[in-house]
């Protein structure tokens, strides 16, 4: 009978990185109070890669009122920029130690109300959430709880006095940059597939500042309306394309909608970006595998995810006064041959 591998320690840890067993421990805990030079934390976690070590975490519980684990909130999985988002999550909250469980609300109120009162069961320490919902008054009672929450918002929002974080993306911002791109390529008759869901509206925003800041009048019959997703912007296009009057570029709130899009042009034996040119935004990953590749607005969703559990760290680990924060983070249009 084979003798059972004996589990790594963080004694071995300690003898194989040649320092203290209290200093692994700092570095596992990730201690904000204890100064560890770079160099000797990344010894220590090699030394813990080498070994397999897996910290305990439910000796870490017992020892503390943590949980340590985290909740990530998110309104689609299918919708391609979520899983790069959260992956951001995950990476960060593994290198402090932390479990990850996810909720997926369909963007919808009732699904947010109740992932709201699963979480104030005290199953986890803090919350990552894409909320389309819930606003700062809903989102007390988990502060109340000393869950702590960052959020992230489509739009500039001021922080508040009470401790909840927000990271943005100027999404009104983001999407004038991308329809001044068609205005400057010549086109006026620009159409915007839009959706009451999520971010449009402030997509929406943008599409109308650009156009008004132009001398181009915004008209309904410009505005074409859809589910935020593929076959909504499949079905929105066809709407635009009977009424007749056809416009020459399209913005579409999201590239799920700019890619539905695309098939009701082909569809209707038009060429893409010769008969219609067409712009997204997200940059999900099939943004530049569809043809031809789809011009789109970069989030950076994976950096959105790091940045906002690496916030939600410093929250938890005391680093910050209560007062809550609000960080933008940047976007970028990307040029492809949609309309090129």
């Amino acid at each position: 009978m084979t003798a059972k591998k004996k589990r790594p320690t963080q004694a071995d840890v300690a003898e194989r990185a040649n320092v203290s067993q209290a200093m692994v421990s700092y570095v596992i805990n990730d201690n904000p109070s204890i100064s560890i030079p770079d160099e000797t934390r990344q010894r220590i976690r090699d030394a813990m890669a080498e070994l397999s070590y897996v910290p305990n975490i439910t000796a870490r519980r017992l020892r503390s009122s943590k949980t340590y684990t985290i909740a990530g909130v998110i309104p689609d999985i299918t919708n391609p920029f979520y899983p790069a988002f959260e992956r951001g999550i995950q990476d960060t909250v593994n290198r402090y130690g932390y479990d990850l469980v996810m909720y997926n609300t369909d963007g919808k109120v009732e699904q947010e109300r109740k992932c709201l009162d699963s979480l104030l069961q005290g199953r986890v320490d803090g919350v990552v959430g894409v909320f389309f919902h819930m606003r700062t008054n809903d989102l007390t009672a988990l502060i109340e709880q000393q869950i702590q929450v960052v959020r992230l918002e489509a739009m500039p929002k001021r922080p508040g006095e009470l401790p909840i974080d927000n990271i943005y993306v100027d999404n009104a911002a983001a999407a004038k940059t991308a329809v001044e791109l068609l205005i400057h390529q010549g086109h006026s008759r620009i159409a915007m597939l839009t959706s009451q869901e999520g971010p449009a509206r402030f997509r929406e925003m943008g599409y109308q500042e650009a156009l008004t800041a132009h001398g181009i009048e915004a008209t309904n019959a410009m505005m074409s309306s859809g589910a935020y997703s593929e076959d909504g912007g499949y079905t929105a296009m066809q709407n635009l394309l009977q009424r007749g009057d056809r416009p020459s570029a399209v913005f579409a709130a999201n590239d799920l909608m700019a890619m539905g899009a695309m098939i009701a042009i082909r569809e209707a034996g038009l060429s893409i970006p010769r008969d219609i040119a067409i712009v997204g935004f997200d940059d999900i990953p099939a943004a530049k595998l569809v043809f031809p590749a789809l011009t789109t607005v970069a989030q950076f969703q994976h950096a959105l995810g790091q940045r906002a559990a690496e916030m939600l760290m410093e929250r938890l680990n005391g680093q910050v006064e209560n007062r809550g924060r609000s960080i933008e983070m940047p976007y970028h249009l990307i040029e492809r041959d949609s309309t090129r």
